[in-house]
């Protein structure tokens, strides 16, 4: 069976050319970011088509008739490939979730003390010549509602109670988990910190909006390694106007890279990162064990 790695990063290039992540046979690795015609021509000379971060055109799952699968590294496939069309096809859209857990909670941990004591803020002004320093918010003792408990959100809420912080974890599903709140609002209201972890779907879409970015404490900290369409963007700046959101540190953005019209690296509230949450070495390496798993599968069906 052929398959094609479509979109190959620097970093999982690093990983092949040292011998740490081994190349299946059959399998061939297209380095950077291809245009639609060289996606649709790989997609016609392969079974599987393997995808990093690059949308795939419709055409991919209309003129590509050898294609049985796709193999998206990662979750949160539907925002790269059109699934209505490509179940309607016959391919099947795989995913490989759970690669990269601890990375994204780690960076969302980072994210949540960069923005609790200004770290960046600190950080621009010295580099600007400006000698500030600045107060922040201790988090031992601080409520953080985790929004979203799955592998990522449970993983971040453990690090957050391990660290001295009151947990309140919501998920969208009943869970039997120590630091699980059933209860929206109530996870909600006070929290200090909120964390994003949930999955978007057309019922998570904008989930943050106005009413619900009024029950935490006025000035908390919002943090989202997750989607960033999660949030209503016009609750959002309002929120951050007002004060009653004190901080936004995120690593997800609706354009990436921002659209020069992004109001958010003109702000000195937020913290920024480049969608990097997920980027660690041990979790490319689990990535693309998963990858290669589920090309197994399709070569075994």
């Amino acid at each position: 069976m052929k398959a094609w790695f479509i979109d190959c990063t620097p970093e999982l290039a690093r990983l092949f050319d040292s011998g740490a992540a081994p190349v299946p046979p059959g399998v061939r690795i297209h380095r950077g970011d291809p245009d639609d015609g060289a996606i649709l021509a790989m997609a016609r000379d392969a079974e599987v088509l393997m995808v990093e971060h690059t949308v795939i055109p419709d055409a991919v799952l209309t003129q590509a008739p050898t294609l049985r699968a796709i193999v998206f590294m990662g979750t949160g496939a539907g925002t790269y490939v059109n699934a209505a069309l490509a179940r309607a096809r016959g391919v099947p859209v795989l995913t490989t979730p759970g690669y990269g857990s601890v990375a994204v909670a780690e960076h969302a941990f980072a994210l949540m003390m960069a923005g609790a004591r200004q770290v960046a803020r600190m950080d621009r002004d010295i580099r600007a010549g400006v000698w500030q320093p600045r107060g922040g918010m201790q988090l031992a003792g601080r409520k953080v509602a985790v929004l979203g408990m799955g592998g990522i959100g449970q993983a971040f809420a453990e690090r957050c109670a391990a660290f001295g912080m009151r947990v309140a974890g919501w998920n969208r599903s009943p869970l039997d988990h120590p630091l699980f709140c059933a209860d929206l609002d109530q996870a909600l209201h006070g929290a200090e910190v909120v964390s994003l972890h949930l999955a978007l779907t057309e019922a998570t879409r904008g989930f943050l909006d106005s009413a619900r970015l009024a029950l935490p404490a006025p000035g908390f900290l919002l943090v989202n390694t997750a989607r960033s369409q999660l949030i209503d963007p016009a609750a959002l700046i309002a929120a951050l106007d007002s004060g009653q959101a004190g901080h936004l540190a995120t690593d997800v953005f609706d354009a990436e890279p921002l659209s020069p019209d992004d109001p958010l690296p003109g702000r000195q509230d937020v913290t920024l990162t480049a969608h990097a949450a997920y980027m660690t070495r041990d979790a490319y390496l689990e990535l693309w064990r998963r990858t290669c798993a589920q090309f197994e599968a399709v070569r075994e069906s």
